[in-house]
């Protein structure tokens, strides 16, 4: 089985991207091959700092490997460092109805969220076609907001191999309905286009401000909260800490007489503590990049060798070779 992934370095890695994204993937890492890459080919649709793409690829880099990625079971790699995905994405978009990327989700979210928009913005599930066909993938975890873009994948797919014969392998999303979305300090998804992120690696100072900075409704303290479930902190809490602590505290804030600043300070503690270990093993990897390059470079070479046969077969499907 083999396991593709990945994520954007168009900002400071966040709980959403942690709980959505990377910890699903590392799970996997036990169970096939798992090809994990960090998508700054995709960055490039709203990020626009070169300076600032290169730094944010190598903190991804650094924030998989001291969440637990390991290089012997799994595959990291820069996406622009496997040029062959740059190219499957021309092959498939010629065979790709402008249609189905009109009604893509999540170009349609950005739009009503007035961020702008340019052709990459529009095109890139064919992008994150290529990326995922291009190592025939079987599993692809994502979001549950992320899961049209598998199904435009394999859209994409049948209809290229209807075309032009049997190419590719059609991928299948994992989803974890139980942290599929996790909310933002505004209780949207927590999203870096929204600003509302609470980073994995952030300073303590900083992040304890976002913390505290959670939007609440105006009942008091007294008040009994019978929705205490949907709190966004409460929503928080059950993803960082032991759920006898997220269930007792959801109680207490359900039964009333516990505040909203004690349940943010509570919040804060034990997402703080989740992540210690994690920090002090990213403080090792800061001081050994040698390291970190060599893995980013081991893994674009095992990426290609994949890549590269499954280009030359869809070269050779479609008459060019």
């Amino acid at each position: 089985m083999r396991i593709l992934s990945g994520i954007q370095p168009s900002g400071v890695l966040h709980l959403g991207n942690y709980f959505g994204m990377m910890r699903p993937a590392l799970e996997l890492q036990e169970r096939g091959e798992a090809y994990l890459f960090i998508a700054d080919y995709h960055s490039m649709t709203s990020l626009f700092d070169a300076d600032a793409r290169r730094k944010l690829t190598l903190d991804v880099a650094l924030d998989f490997l001291a969440c637990g990625l390991d290089p012997s079971r799994a595959v990291l790699f820069r996406q622009s460092d496997v040029p062959e995905h740059c190219e499957l994405t021309w092959l498939l978009s010629t065979v790709t109805p402008m249609g189905l990327l009109e009604r893509c989700h999540s170009y349609k979210d950005k739009v009503a969220h007035g961020i702008p928009v340019n052709h990459g913005l529009f095109a890139y599930p064919v992008l994150m076609a290529a990326d995922i066909l291009i190592y025939d993938s079987n599993i692809v975890p994502v979001g549950r907001d992320q899961k049209q873009h598998v199904e435009v994948t394999r859209d994409i797919a049948i209809k290229f191999n209807e075309t032009y014969g049997q190419t590719f392998v059609l991928p299948e999303p994992q989803i974890r309905d139980d942290v599929a979305v996790v909310p933002g300090t505004d209780g949207q998804k927590m999203s870096k286009s929204y600003g509302n992120t609470i980073e994995i690696f952030g300073d303590e100072k900083a992040v304890r401000k976002k913390v505290m900075s959670i939007v609440m409704d105006s009942r008091t303290p007294q008040e009994p909260k019978p929705d205490a479930d949907q709190n966004h902190a409460i929503r928080l809490l059950k993803l960082v800490a032991p759920a006898e602590v997220a269930r007792e505290t959801e109680e207490r804030l359900r039964a009333g007489g516990f505040g909203y600043g004690d349940l943010k300070k509570t919040l804060f503690e034990h997402y703080w503590n989740h992540f210690a270990t994690q920090r002090a093993r990213r403080a090792e990897l800061v001081a050994n990049l040698d390291h970190v390059h060599s893995v980013l470079r081991q893994g674009a070479e095992r990426a290609r060798a994949v890549a590269s046969a499954v280009l030359k077969r869809a070269r050779r499907g479609c008459g060019l070779e």
